[in-house]
């Protein structure tokens, strides 16, 4: 009924405005009115089909080993039956998102995350270091089309059970490079190709690199390819706690920089944002995916309800047309 909508909407529009409310029973496992209304409210949402909600984009960042955080943040979310309808990421967000996309069970991608390593995805060995310090020759990347193959088989972007795109620059001209379609494999392998390291990708007549060079977290994109709400995983460094004792170390350096220089531009097309705290950890520091995951789900947890209230104040028309046609 109109009445019946009309008092919801009202009700629900100065529950938002007021005071956070919360989404979790009391310490006392009491549950206030302000708790079952929040929860109500949820569940509303939750129950509307994709079409007559607010289309939800995830975009996670680059970042390397920092990135390995995403996961935890995405078990929260899945925890919480948060609805996502289409995917971005860059460099290891691209990676971890294709993986996303295509729906790999979550305890296969956290295993994946967890026990990840530099070797995983990059040929590395005595041999190939040497060329690198000796002949100035770069390190393959093939192993991450091998790796992307072995979780999600040899599929393209339309196959995956959500839309997905991932960001990699040419080299040559330093335009922005988006991969929507095609084969997914070799488009992840170039999104976390990272410049002065890895050799470039050679895709079509291109030479591509790690996206997060030029869009360090593709908020812009999810909006572009039709999310009306963002919600953002960013993990930057802190580089200002960096040491330099090497080429390396200086080039990761640059390229950190230049990505936290990126993400104050891209947030402003986020709804939402979480960042964990893994500003003390280089690209570089795989040995601490372990425990990196955690520090997603911390982040998560300590963000969810404020982002359920956020997107819950933005759906509220949505909701509005739900109840009027009861």
């Amino acid at each position: 009924m109109p009445r019946f909508a009309s008092v919801l909407f009202a009700a629900g529009v100065i529950f938002l405005s007021a005071a956070a409310p919360s989404f979790a029973a009391t310490a006392e496992g009491i549950e206030s009115e302000d708790q079952l209304f929040a929860e109500f409210l949820w569940e509303e949402l939750k129950e509307l089909p994709a079409g007559r909600r607010p289309e939800i984009g995830l975009v996670l960042s680059g970042g390397g080993a920092r990135a390995v955080a995403h996961v935890g943040v995405i078990k929260i979310l899945e925890r919480e039956g948060f609805p996502v309808d289409l995917v971005t990421g860059t460099s290891m967000g691209a990676l971890l998102g294709a993986l996303y996309a295509a729906e790999t069970p979550f305890a296969t991608l956290d295993a994946f995350a967890r026990n990840m390593q530099i070797s995983s995805g990059v040929d590395l060995n005595a041999l190939s270091v040497l060329r690198l310090i000796i002949s100035d020759r770069l390190l393959s990347t093939k192993k991450i089309e091998t790796l992307v193959n072995q979780y999600i088989g040899d599929t393209t972007f339309d196959a995956l059970k959500k839309p997905f795109a991932c960001v990699a620059m040419d080299i040559k001209t330093g335009e922005r490079i988006v991969f929507r379609s095609g084969p997914v494999a070799p488009a992840v392998r170039a999104s976390v190709n990272v410049p002065g390291l890895f050799e470039p990708v050679l895709y079509r007549h291109r030479l591509l690199v790690d996206g997060g060079v030029v869009d360090y977290v593709p908020a812009k994109l999810a909006g572009e390819m039709g999310a009306d709400w963002v919600l953002a995983s960013v993990t930057e460094g802190d580089f200002t706690r960096s040491t330099l004792p090497n080429v390396l170390m200086t080039l990761e350096q640059v390229i950190d920089i230049g990505g936290s220089l990126l993400v104050k531009e891209a947030l402003q097309y986020a709804n939402f944002v979480i960042t964990p705290k893994v500003g003390d950890m280089r690209n570089y520091e795989f040995g601490r995916a372990h425990g990196t995951v955690d520090l997603g789900i911390q982040a998560a947890n300590a963000s969810i309800e404020p982002a359920k209230r956020n997107l819950l104040r933005f759906s509220m028309p949505f909701l509005m047309k739900k109840w009027s046609a009861r």
